[in-house]
Order: structure tokens, then sequence, then C-alpha cells
């Protein structure tokens, strides 16, 4: 009979506590939760460390040293989700077992510490890449906006819809209309190795893959507190071994794998007897532990062999790091030859438009991991995820597209929700005053000029009056663009009725600069006597 756990209990509270809100979060199209829930971001281990936030990587680090990994189990998302598909997957196995049975296995230190030391070491040259791909909550952020948020705005639509033929309209329809055909795909892949890894094998990506469980796995094999056997109390009956998603139990030499337990405790709770308890554990408290000299051989050789791997690992990074170093130089090289042709080329495509606080586009590319959150909270949907159009260092990050909308001249909530602050947090006075790129205007589009007809729409909509109109010919007047006042807000791109090609666009600048703010017209108080007729 299983005991009744009660770490098991507050680990799942604390799991359901920090889970749902950043899922509500992601998946909250209609700006119903405070802008605040943004702080559990910064929470996490990456994020932390690319935005300088230096107390909450060492506050992690040390809840990994002292209590193990509960980071994975408890605060990290997509550890939470892949407990989640773990459990509905359990479901279908409870007419059988009544649970799912694992089995240990050895660890893959030589991959999972190779990774991490690689994924480091691009890091420290500029290249995201690989952190992009392996970061656990960028990976879980592009599943919730490209996959989880979609579907709960078709059910939302589907519900508006249901509820108007009865003459009910509490809820709205909404566009889904900040993803892309990538973005979905990245995010159907991420959940699908989510899924494949946890049927398979539990917590394999959280084991050998993820980055940040090989940085915590540092620490964790050396925790004061632990899960570790009672050999008095142990029956052997291997209920622990079957029940450990981190594959880390070996109940038959009575080890425990304390680099790779994530600290969910379904093994404590499997145990009968009281035979493995989560207890204040140091290593080097010995005294119910054998000696180094009666230690299981194979256990010293497993320790042995993890030190190898992860020197080894080491000594494979170190080697490599002037080859990686002359990439990073190359690509750098390659990529300002490309925005050069970009800009000089007739036809080709202009740098991406980076969000007001990214300051440059090399230092967005540098710090964002494509979480995408900021996707989500853009209240005017100009946001959107890149694929591959941009090259494969600006891929999944997003750009600013003046599709449909613009960006809101006092808003600056994408530079409050990111994690990483690779949108640096600004102020309204700071934001207003940003210019993230310049309109250009094509007169030979202009509705002005091929078909000699009144507009002006450009005009009226840009809030700094950077675009005024002047005249033309005859009564007739075209818009013209003033770049000192202009911030690139694609209030003029958006509203033009010119298509397909636009007869005004916002022309990225690769480094934001700052314009002054336009002078308020001075306003004339007038006194209106009796009743003003």
């Amino acid at each position: 009979m299983k005991r009744p756990n009660y770490l098991k209990g507050l680990r799942v509270i604390l799991a359901i506590l920090i889970f749902v809100p950043i899922l509500l979060f992601f998946v909250d199209f209609a700006d119903v939760l405070p802008d605040k829930v943004h702080v559990l971001l910064h929470l996490q281990v990456i994020p932390a460390l690319l935005s300088g936030m230096v107390g909450i990587l060492i506050l992690q680090l040390l809840l990994a040293l002292v209590f193990g990994r509960i980071y994975c189990s408890t605060i990290c998302p997509a550890g939470v989700l892949q407990d989640i598909i773990n459990r509905i997957f359990c479901l279908g196995k409870k007419k059988k077992k009544g649970s799912r049975r694992f089995g240990y296995h050895k660890p893959m230190n030589a991959l999972r510490y190779s990774l991490l030391a690689l994924t480091v070491a691009l890091g420290l040259f500029g290249i995201m890449e690989l952190c992009v791909v392996l970061d656990p909550y960028s990976n879980f952020g592009r599943i919730a906006n490209n996959l989880f948020r979609p579907v709960v705005m078709w059910l939302n639509n589907l519900l508006a819809e249901g509820l108007s033929r009865m003459d009910n309209y509490s809820l709205y329809s909404v566009t889904i209309s900040n993803v892309t055909t990538f973005s979905v795909l990245s995010g159907l892949i991420a959940l699908l190795v989510f899924i494949a890894t946890v049927v398979f094998r539990g917590r394999l990506f959280c084991n050998t893959i993820c980055p940040v469980g090989a940085l915590l796995s540092l620490f964790s094999r050396y925790a004061f507190f632990r899960i570790s056997f009672d050999k008095s109390s142990c029956t052997h009956c291997g209920n622990c071994e079957h029940t450990c998603k981190a594959e880390a139990i070996d109940s038959k030499n009575l080890t425990v794998d304390t680099s790779r337990c994530v600290d969910c405790f379904n093994c404590v709770s499997s145990c009968a007897k009281g035979g493995l308890r989560y207890r204040f554990n140091p290593p080097l408290r010995k005294a119910d532990e054998p000696s180094a000299e009666q230690a299981e051989p194979s256990a010293r050789m497993e320790a042995s062999n993890t030190r190898r791997a992860f020197l080894a690992a080491g000594a494979t990074v170190a080697a490599s790091l002037p080859i990686v170093s002359t990439l990073a130089d190359e690509a750098r090289r390659h990529g300002q030859g490309k925005g050069n042709r970009h800009r000089k080329g007739r036809g080709k495509k202009w740098p991406p438009i980076v969000p007001p606080g990214a300051i440059s586009i090399e230092r967005f590319k540098d710090i964002c991991t494509g979480c995408q959150i900021c996707v989500t909270q853009c209240p005017s949907h100009v946001l959107r995820p890149t694929g591959l159009e941009y090259g494969f260092d600006y891929m999944l990050k997003p750009r600013v597209a003046y599709i449909d909308s613009y960006c809101n001249y006092e808003c600056t909530v994408c530079s409050e929700v990111c994690p990483t602050h690779a949108i640096k947090p600004l102020t309204k006075e700071e934001k207003m005053t940003t210019q993230v790129g310049v309109a250009t205007f094509f007169i030979n589009r202009c509705i002005v000029k091929t078909e000699g007809t009144d507009c002006g729409a450009c005009s009226e909509h840009c809030p700094t009056q950077a675009v005024h109109m002047v005249s033309y010919e005859g009564t007739l007047t075209i818009p013209q663009v003033n770049p000192d006042l202009c911030i690139g807000c694609g209030g003029c791109e958006s509203i033009c009725p010119v298509r397909p090609m636009r007869a005004i666009i916002v022309k990225a600048n690769e480094v934001h600069k700052f314009v002054e703010k336009p002078k308020e017209e001075e306003k004339i108080k007038v006194e209106i006597d009796d009743f003003g007729f």
C-alpha cells in the first residue's frame, strides 16, 4: 500500500501555481490577466542569465545545490508540460499495471555535457541558434503561442458564433493573425519531441538534451537534501525504479543518480515500507552509506565516467573555440554584406524591423530566444514570428509587420514582458521618441499621382506629424516625410490603400535612433458668453 506523500502534494501544488498562470499568460488573447504575471517568466534560468538577473540565477543554482532539481518539476513550464503528457499517457495504462513502468538507464553524460558546453561556447560568441532550439522555456513558449493559443481562439470563435445565434453577444470573434506556417511547424516539432521522449524514456529531454537540466545537474549531484535508500527497510520490490520517470534509480544496486533526479517524489510515494526517503543526506555524510572501499565498483566507475565525459566535452569545446570564433566573424560579415545588398539591390528584402527597446538588430539577435511572449501580448498584433526569410540567425524571432495595424504610440507592453530584456524596458517618453525605422515614400505608387485623386490617409494617421501633405498639381497634395520626426510606428504604412505594394513603407534602422518629441499645438482658450449661440 502506498504511503501518503506530502512532498509530492506540495510539489504538485507549486507546479500548478506557477504553470497555470504562465500558460494562461501565453493564451490570453483578450488581455484579461494583469501584465505583472510576466514576473514568473523571469524565474526561468536562461532568460535570467541573458537578462543579467544574477540574483535569480544564483538562487536557482543554490536551490539545486540544497534541494536538488526542483526547478525541473515545479518552475520550468516545459518540465511540467512533460509531466502532464506523462499523466495523459498513463490514463491508457491504468487498466494493465496501474501506472507506467520505467527502468534504470545509464546517463548519457558525454552527450548532455557536450551540448551544454557547446551552447555556452556559441552563446559567448553571439551565436544563439542552439540556445533557441534547446531552451526549454522558449520551446514551451512556441508551443503555447503557435498551438495552444490558436486552439483557444478557435474555440472562442465557435462559442461566440453559437451564442450570437441566441442573441447573446457576450463573446466576440477574434482573428488568428500572429502565427505563421513556420512558427506553427516549430511549435509542433517541439511538442512532438516532448511527447516522443516522455512516452519512450520519461525525462530523456531534461536529462540529455536540455542545457538547463545539464547545468543544474552539476549542482544537484551534490545536493544536501536528496532521495536515498534506507537499506534496512528496503524490500527490493523495484517499485521505486519503475515509477522513476528520470530513470535515475537503480533498485538492484540501491543507488539514486541525483544529477538526473527531478524531485517529483513519485518513488517515495510508491515505497510501501519506507525504504526510500527524501532527507538531509549531503555527499560528505557517510554515516548510513558504505565506505569508499566498500562502494560498488559500478558506482565508482559511473562517477569516473561522468568526470571523464565532462572533461572530454570541455576539452572538445575549448579546442573548437577558435573555429567557432572564425565562423562567428564570418557569419557577422556575411550578415552585414547581406544587409548592404538589401539596402542597395532592387527588389531585395530590407532588414527586419525590431521592436522599440531592442536597440539594434544585432543585439536583438544575440539575446532573443524566440519565446514569442511579446507576440502574444502585443495589443496591436504587429509582432509576427519569422521563419528563415531573414537568415538562420534570426529564425523564430519576432519582427514588426505593419500588415493591418501599427505600433501604438504610447504602448510599451513588449518591453515590459520580455524575460531576456532583448527588448529593453522603456518609459512612455522613451518609446515615443525611439526611431525603429523611417517611412519611405514611393511617389510612383501613390494614388495621388497614379489616379489624380486626393488621399492623405498616411498624413492623418501619423502621430508625430512626420508625414505631412505638400502641394503637388493644382489643388492636389501629396505626402512628404520628415525623417527627423518619424519614429517608424507604421501608422502611415498600415493605412495606405495601395495594394499590393504600398506607397509608403517603413524601412528598418539597424541601430535605433532617437528623435525629438513633436511640439504640441498651442491651445487657445476661448471664453463663451451665455450659451455660446
